[in-house]
Parts: structure tokens; sequence; C-alpha cells
């Protein structure tokens, strides 16, 4: 068997996978059931910027979010320092994100429902709105991947039905990210490596 390289190509201070060209997906939540937000091992990745939003609009959001959630979060903070020493979310009994709230079956977020009701003006971490794709900051440059995970086999093949790659997926939270200016080289990219 011939092991697959993953290619990559520099953009500014960012090193960038192909795959998030190559590869479609759109959240298929009606298939998942948000399950990205329940199962792991670990909570959301953060920055540091992003611990000091939490603290601030934390009050805010408490209301949306379930007692255990609740429980959770006063336990052992609006968010915590993982085995990696990564910044992230605090989890619930080692499991669900602590601001995980359910519609049914469904897991949603409840920072987004509260930023959907204008309650707060942050949407919810960047690497949530970021997934599938993870990125990995170092000193010199920032790595973007394409992060594969079987609770996404739907998304996977949604995106591909409706010709949805990665990149124009989370669109909106990629120029969240990196900016207007980034998205747009990207696009450049992605056009020439389709030719």
């Amino acid at each position: 068997m011939v092991p697959y390289i993953c290619r990559m190509f520099q953009l500014g201070k960012t090193i960038v996978s192909e795959e998030i060209l190559q590869n479609d997906f759109v959240c298929n939540l009606s298939a998942c059931q948000g399950g990205c937000c329940v199962d792991g091992d670990a909570g959301a990745p953060l920055s540091k910027e992003e611990t000091k939003i939490l603290e601030e609009i934390y009050p805010k959001v408490k209301p949306f979010l379930r007692k255990e959630g609740i429980a959770a979060i006063e336990a052992q903070g609006t968010w915590i320092v993982g085995t990696d020493n990564d910044l992230e979310t605090p989890l619930i009994d080692n499991k669900d994100c602590a601001y995980v709230i359910f519609d049914g079956k469904t897991a949603l977020c409840g920072i987004e429902q509260a930023y959907n009701q204008g309650i707060v003006d942050w949407k919810k971490p960047v690497s949530c709105h970021l997934y599938p794709i993870r990125v990995k900051d170092f000193t010199e440059f920032a790595a973007v991947n394409y992060d594969r995970w079987d609770i996404c086999d739907p998304a996977c093949a949604l995106g591909a039905e409706l010709e949805v790659p990665v990149y124009k997926f989370v669109k909106e939270a990629l120029i969240r990210r990196f900016g207007e200016d980034w998205y747009m080289e990207l696009e450049k990219v992605a056009s020439e490596l389709k030719k």
C-alpha cells in the first residue's frame, strides 16, 4: 500500500494542508447530533484572549446552560488548562463540553444560543467555529489542518453531495481567525489547484 502524503502550502504566516481544499464537508446535525461537542477526551481549544472573553460573558451565558454545565464551570472555572497544557473549555464528567445544551437529542452550544439571541456578541470559541479545521500555533507560523473523525462521516457525505469543500464550509470562521485578505489568497490557491 502506498502511504498518503499530505501536501502543504504556505500562505503568509500559515502552513496550510491541501486537504482543506480537496475534501468536502457540511455539518449534518440530524445525523451526528452534535457529537463533536460531547465525544472526545478534551474540551474545545481556546486562545488566551478567549479565556478572558469566557470569564466576561459567563454571567450572561449561564442562563442558557444546563445545571450540569453550570456545576462543572463553577467547580473548574470558565476554562481550564488541559493535560497537554493547552487552554480549553471544561468538561462535564470528562465527556460533554460544559457549554453544551440539548435540543432534543442534538447537542448545541449554549454560548452560540446566547449570541443568536443578541445577549453576547461572541459566537463561540473559534476552534469550534472552524471545525473540522484545527489550527496549531507555533512560534513562527500556524499550521492549518483538516481533522478527520469518523463521527463526521455524514458531514463528509453531505459535503460531497452538495460539492462544498471544507474551506468554503468554514469561510466565516477562517475570516474570523485569519482575516479577509488571507481568505481571498486561499481562494486563489484553490482555483490554481483546480486547473
